[in-house]
């Protein structure tokens, strides 16, 4: 069974920075692709960024040159700096972890609030 455990969540002014981390424990040797999704209150979870286990990296075009997705492979980890942040960006931020044989696992997230 593979957990996710994320950290690096917080409070931060509009302009700052954040970086969140995602280390994934269990059997991991078979990952496909780690995502960041984010949940806004009242709204659907949606996908942020995307890094394959080639390294191959997607974005929403929300984030585009702000977020950077990127991943330690030799610690199972998966990181998210998040640049020039928004008050749009609140929301509880996911990991999500593929699987080549088609599983997939979630974090319990951690929350992101951008306010003055």
């Amino acid at each position: 069974q593979v957990q996710l455990v994320e950290s690096g969540g917080g409070l931060v002014q509009p302009g700052g920075s954040l970086r969140l981390s995602c280390a994934a424990s269990g059997p991991t040797d078979s990952i496909s692709s780690m995502s960041w999704y984010l949940q806004a209150p009242g709204k659907q979870r949606r996908s942020v960024a995307i890094i394959t286990n080639s390294g191959r990296t997607n974005y929403a075009d929300s984030v585009k040159g702000r977020f950077t997705i990127s991943r330690d492979n030799a610690k199972n980890t998966v990181y998210l700096q998040m640049n020039n942040l928004k008050p749009e960006d609140t929301a509880v931020y996911y990991c999500n972890l593929n699987t080549f044989s088609g599983r997939e696992y979630w974090g319990s997230g951690t929350l992101v609030n951008v306010s003055s």
